[in-house]
């Protein structure tokens, strides 16, 4: 009988082994068995929840408005050199430059890794 991990994001144990990796159907969640991801809180996560670390690029998913601005950013505008931060209670954890806006912080549930 195989063995069963239960998905360490939403504890479902309805998860199955694709090849080296654990996969989670209720929540897309993605995992090594033993790795550090299974084990604690991974971080950042993007929309698909794909972990993002400090320099990744990533793809806006959606029109987002920019207070001030005329023009909002468009969604598929590729952001590249992420840096993370702390959240401050305002939902911003991604700090980064996008062109023609400038230094801009951004939501994680807004964009995915690219």
């Amino acid at each position: 009988m195989e063995e069963v991990h239960a998905c360490p994001k939403c504890q479902s144990n309805y998860t199955y082994q694709d090849g080296a990796l654990w996969v989670c159907p209720e929540c897309g969640h993605e995992w090594v068995p033993g790795s550090a991801s299974e084990n604690s809180e991974e971080g950042t996560l993007d929309v698909n929840g794909v972990p993002l670390f400090d320099g990744d690029s990533v793809i806006i998913i959606k029109d987002l408005k920019v207070k001030g601005s005329k023009k909002a950013i468009k969604q598929g505008t590729k952001v590249k050199s992420i840096r993370l931060i702390e959240d401050t209670g305002d939902g911003h954890d991604i700090d980064c430059k996008i062109d023609g806006f400038g230094a801009m912080k951004l939501k994680s549930e807004f964009v995915k890794k690219g």
